[in-house]
């Protein structure tokens, strides 16, 4: 869980720096570009999901060779993947800056910031591949001291360009792209240690057909299902853009506190991940059950004390984020939301790591795209309450992923799980 929650740190950080600059144009520049690099990142966050479900459920079933073989696959999947992002950039940009209809000022900065992180997507990517391998063996604590290291790198270099240097929101880029690349050197020295003295992967164990068909039918459902979540916050983002550029600043800052939430309590969806994979693996129902349990409940009182803080210490880091007292007053209008969306949101994490560790791929998909039409479906109920009408619209999707797992949940069990016929 405090792994996860240093993963946003590289957009929060961003944001701070930039925003003490006190200039809304560039604030919301990088918060426009940041919305869409976690987004384009996170569209391909099946290679950690998965990584992860596969990682424990070998772990499970004993096949140490494969646990190996799950590590070089990623690499060479995050490689061509980044490779393509990088040489579609222009039409990429042109497309997704369009798309988020910021002003002429806040496209220029984001179109900045764009043109130098995507660089950085082939060791973005690769980190996801380290980071679901290692918080699939349950290797947390090495989990969580790698993405410590990404964290501090991007800290210092961003102090350093945008507030000594005066790199503006260009600086904020590179730095985010040197974070990412010391991380994936400690990542790469990290997995080289722990498997020091073990044997090379064969090339029919890495090319199995049937382990290949099954990654690539496992990962084609999570990316379905992570583009209708996208769809989500990016359709939230855009008309936070449309509504003005303090519109859009106030939503930026408070959307680091959605951040803060989602991946401190997905955190409870890395260990759901884990050990229902490793449950699944060995075909363990008591265990797995067992597991579901242990997430629901811990995550439920996790999300009450997530809640709290907003509610306590909010306009306090409102404050901290922006230095504009337009945007400041915005943001607190709405801090109401952000202290909501924990609550409504604890179950949507917990089952997707339940969902993901069991590999229910497809159930979790079509769920999710369902997820998404009540969410449209509300914003045109709300529509008429403006900026207000958007996060309720938001809350009430948090509340339909949840739900609609939950519901669905006793059966994917029956199904997975089947009891043995009655003797006699």
């Amino acid at each position: 869980m405090v792994a996860n929650l240093t993963t946003p740190l590289i957009g929060i950080v961003s944001t701070i720096a930039i925003g003490r600059l006190g200039d809304a144009t560039l604030l919301g520049g990088v918060a426009i570009a940041s919305v869409i690099f976690d987004c384009l990142f996170w569209l391909f966050a099946f290679l950690r999901m998965s990584t992860v479900a596969f990682t424990a459920q070998a772990l499970g079933a004993g096949e140490t060779l494969e646990l190996r073989a799950l590590l070089v696959r990623g690499f060479a999947v995050a490689a061509l993947i980044g490779a393509c992002l990088i040489a579609l950039q222009i039409p990429l940009a042109t497309v997704l800056l369009a798309a988020m209809g910021g002003s002429e000022g806040v496209t220029h900065a984001a179109k900045i910031y764009f043109s130098i992180r995507i660089w950085s997507a082939p060791l973005a990517l690769a980190n996801y591949v380290v980071l679901g391998w290692l918080i699939g063996q349950a290797r947390a604590r090495l989990a969580l001291g790698m993405q410590i290291a990404i964290n501090t790198m991007n800290m210092a270099a961003t102090v350093l360009l945008v507030l000594v240097l005066h790199a503006g929101i260009a600086g904020a880029a590179i730095a985010a792209a040197i974070a990412e690349a010391a991380g994936l050197v400690l990542g790469v020295l990290i997995a080289r240690h722990l498997t020091r003295g073990q044997p090379g992967v064969p090339r029919a164990t890495l090319f199995d057909r049937a382990k290949l068909v099954r990654m690539l039918a496992v990962n084609r459902d999570i990316m379905i299902r992570t583009a209708s979540l996208i769809s989500v916050f990016l359709f939230f983002t855009a008309q936070g853009a449309r509504a003005g550029d303090v519109t859009l600043a106030a939503n930026a800052v408070l959307n680091n506190f959605l951040l803060i939430s989602a991946f401190f309590l997905d955190g409870l969806a890395n260990a759901a991940e884990q050990l229902c994979g490793r449950a699944y693996g060995a075909r363990d129902r008591i265990a797995f059950s067992s597991a579901v349990r242990l997430v629901i409940r811990w995550g439920a009182g996790f999300a009450l004390a997530v809640a709290a803080v907003f509610a306590l210490f909010g306009p306090g880091l409102i404050d901290v984020m922006t230095a504009s007292a337009d945007v400041r007053q915005h943001a607190r209008d709405y801090l109401g939301f952000v202290v909501l969306a924990p609550l409504l949101g604890v179950f949507a994490f917990g089952y997707d790591g339940i969902y993901i560790g069991a590999t229910w791929a497809r159930d979790m998909r079509n769920l999710m795209v369902l997820s998404l039409l009540v969410f449209l479906a509300a914003w045109l109920v709300l529509r008429p309450f403006g900026n207000a009408g958007l996060w309720a619209a938001l809350l009430v999707h948090y509340a339909a992923r949840g739900g609609l797992q939950a519901l669905r949940y006793p059966a994917m069990l029956r199904a997975s799980f089947p009891k043995p016929p009655l003797p006699g």
